[in-house]
Order: C-alpha cells, then structure tokens, then sequence
C-alpha cells in the first residue's frame, strides 16, 4: 500500500513540474533576443516616414536613417504616373543629423518638401549609400470640401511587431481610402537599454502605413526619459530618438518647440500638445497661451487637440491637473470638436453636457491597464483588456467617429453633425457594437493585479 501511494505522489508531482514547465510566460517587449543585433543601420534606406506640412495641400516632409556613410543624401519626387517612367523627378537635397545607440551610429535625414499641387498624388524615393528605397505614393490634400478619411492610435508602446501589427493591417483594412494617421504618443516604451531596437518594431509593425499615410504623432511620457534617476538633479529628458525620427512642422510654441506642432489638412486643423513637457516641465501656462492662438486662427470647420495625458483620466490614481487648469479653459473657449489621447490603456469616452468637445481615451498596444470606478460613472462606453484603432470620417458638416478592436469589431460609434448657427450636435450609433469589454484576469502574467495584461 505505501509503494503504491509513493507511486501515486510521484506521479502527481511530474504532472505539477510538467504544468509549471509549460505555464504561459510574459513575452518580452522586443522580439530581438539578447546579445542579437537585429536593427542595425546600413547603407540602405530603413525607418521611411512621411509627415504633413503646415500647410498639407502643398507640401509633406520625409525621415529616414542610414548607416553614418551617409551624409546629406537627396529625396527625388514626381508627379506618380502609370508608366514606369515618370519624367524627370525633382531632386531635394535633404539635412543629415548623426544618433549613436545600442544598435551603432547613424545617421538620421529630412527632407522638406514645398511647392505641391493638392490633390496629387506624389511618387517619391530617398537616397541610401549608392542605393534607393522604393519609389513611395503620397497624395496631397484636397480642397477643403472633399470628404477625408483619417486613422487615430492611442499607445502602441510594448511589443509593436508581436501584438501592434495586426491592429495596424486591420485598420488600413478598414479605411483604405485614409491619407492621414494620428498616434497619441508613448509609441514605444523606452529606457530599457533597446530603445533603438523598439524604434526598429515600431517601424516594422506598422510596415507601410508610414510611406502610405502622412503620420502625425504626441510625444508620450515614455518618449521621454528620467536623467539623473534618484538624485535631486532628477529630471525629464525628451529621448534622442524623437527628433530626428519625424520630421515635423516646427511651428510650436517655443517652451516646447520640438513636441509641439500644428497643421491644416482640408477642413481640420489638427494640433499636437506635449502633455508630458506640460506636466513636468512647467509649459503648460505657455502652451495654452500658444494653443489659444493657433485655435483662434482656425478658418475650417473642424478643430482636433491630439495629446498624450488624458484630461479627465480613466485610470485609477491618475490626475493631471495641470492640463485641466491651464489648458481646458482653451480647449472649451474655442469650441475644439475632438480631443484625443492615450497614456491610460484602456478606452473610455467621457459623457458630456455639451456635444463638444469630445474627449477619448484609446490605447492600441499589449499593455493594458484597469478602469478607475470613477471612469465607470463618467465615460460610457468604456473597454478594458481591447487593442483598437479609430477611424473618423470628415464629409462636410458630419464627423464620424467609429473605434474597431483588434479584430475589427465595432465597439463605438457617434457623429457630430455641424448645422450652422444651431451649431453642432452628436449623435450617438448604437446599432452594430459589441457588448462592453472587461478584463477577466486576476492578475497579469508577472502577477500584477493592477494591470489587465502586459
């Protein structure tokens, strides 16, 4: 009898050792192992991104890097043609800025480019060390009356390639008419020694969105890093990466000129804020101050603030009072339609008196966090657990607004309806969107109950 239970116990533990050996473990935020060089430079084009203008009827600027035998290379466009030959391209010569990292020394180039007809579609190239990228499709924006379709991501930040890329090819699945893509910051997470290898993701995961769309990103906390850790020299640092990765407009508010920025794409007028720089930095009095006179300016319809720090926060313990002190009074004095952020990992749209403005929080990344009770009285719908991406839809005096999970479904859906001097109105679309959204887990795989998955 007690050989047979010694046998039983035996058999019990191997099964117990077997089921610990085969447990689910957290996936690390790179796919690139260690001690792996994966995204070196070299003298082939590599991280190619587009971005509007001030004006992005008549101009788009471009980044891309090389390895450092690469100095102030050119960017050839022409107007796309259905022959393979186009005519003869215009040639910019384009400005070359050096960045070291874990993955070696390069060089980072931007080109600006002016003087384009709207509404045209653009083949261009940029130059690598005897070499070419592809010849890459960019239409200018319209006339202010024509319908436009455009692309928004809360956080993509931790494992872009493994989890990022499917919510980025359903997006351009769902609105492949977009010319346009707006990301709330926090694109990757940063400080861990890889920065340069997340960019790498970052750029992988989103594959040819940013060669397809002109891209528009807010700088996020982690955008950002702490120097002087722990001592009382500590402070927030904006990382190398960010301004040499976009080449943006450089039209910001001069506190916080590399992170702030503003442009007109047909009926809209999209501005960026630097919550991050508001917050910690001390701008946030100046950046309102800079907000309100952009905003005051505004000749179009349609008016979106993209930020990083949510204003009215959905997730628990977060409080960013600052923003609402000084730039809240800016955002509802000029009647700003849409204002979108990230930072929290989870979805919430805030309920409001007043149709305008309306503020959403969206995350698309794998980090998800948990809604606060307070989220839960105030924001309907809410989501947790749900990578998604929004598509909203400008076609005159209607603004539609959908956000899609990972896998397409409709979860949220309303649009503002702008009927003159009634002014404007929501309504809201219920029909089609799935059930609201919880996490189920306990905790997350490293046993954090404060967080739905990481």
């Amino acid at each position: 009898m007690k050989w047979v239970l010694a046998v039983l116990l035996l058999g019990i533990c191997a099964t117990t050792l077997a089921q610990d050996a085969t447990a689910r473990q957290p996936e690390p935020n790179t796919r690139v192992p260690q001690g792996v060089v994966r995204y070196a430079p070299s003298g082939f084009p590599d991280r190619i991104v587009a971005s509007p203008a001030q004006d992005a009827a008549t101009g788009f600027s471009v980044a891309w890097r090389t390895d450092a035998r690469v100095s102030a290379p050119s960017l050839e466009i022409v107007v796309a043609g259905d022959s393979p030959d186009m005519g003869e391209p215009r040639s910019i010569k384009a400005t070359s800025t050096p960045l070291k990292t874990e993955n070696g020394e390069a060089h980072h180039h931007r080109a600006d480019i002016t003087g384009l007809q709207p509404d045209t579609l653009y083949a261009w190239r940029v130059q690598g060390d005897r070499t070419w990228s592809a010849w890459h499709h960019t239409r200018t924006a319209a006339v202010v009356t024509a319908p436009l379709t455009l692309l928004y991501f809360g956080d993509t930040q931790n494992k872009n390639v493994s989890l990022t890329t499917r919510v980025v090819r359903e997006a351009m699945r769902a609105a492949p008419e977009a010319r346009l893509a707006l990301f709330a910051g926090d694109l990757v997470s940063g400080g861990d020694g890889e920065d340069d290898n997340e960019w790498g993701e970052w750029f992988e995961a989103n594959e040819v969105l940013p060669t397809s769309l002109v891209v528009a990103p807010a700088p996020g906390n982690h955008e950002y890093f702490e120097e002087f850790e722990d001592t009382p020299q500590e402070r927030r640092v904006l990382g190398a990466h960010w301004p040499v990765t976009f080449a943006l407009p450089g039209n910001g508010v001069a506190q916080a000129k590399r992170t702030t920025y503003w442009f007109d794409y047909q009926d809209v007028r999209v501005v960026v804020i630097d919550g991050t720089s508001a917050l910690d930095l001390g701008t946030a009095k100046a950046q309102a101050a800079w907000l309100d006179d952009v905003l005051a300016g505004n000749p179009h319809r349609w008016s979106i603030v993209l930020t990083h720090q949510p204003f009215f926060s959905p997730r628990e313990g977060r409080d960013n009072v600052l923003l609402r002190q000084h730039l809240l009074p800016v955002i509802r004095k000029r009647k700003v339609d849409l204002v979108l952020q990230g930072h929290d990992h989870v979805y919430g749209r805030l309920k409001n008196e007043a149709p305008t403005p309306v503020f959403v929080v969206s995350v698309t990344g794998a980090k998800q966090y948990r809604l606060s009770d307070e989220a839960r009285k105030t924001m309907r719908p809410v989501a947790e657990d749900t990578q998604l991406f929004q598509v909203l839809r400008f076609d005159g005096p209607r603004l539609r607004y959908e956000a899609r999970t990972a896998t397409g479904r409709l979860y949220d859906a309303f649009e503002l309806v702008d009927s003159g001097t009634a002014g404007k109105h929501l309504v809201e679309h219920a029909e089609g969107r799935i059930e609201e959204r919880t996490c189920r887990r306990a905790e997350t795989l490293k046993g954090r109950a404060d967080r739905c998955w990481e």
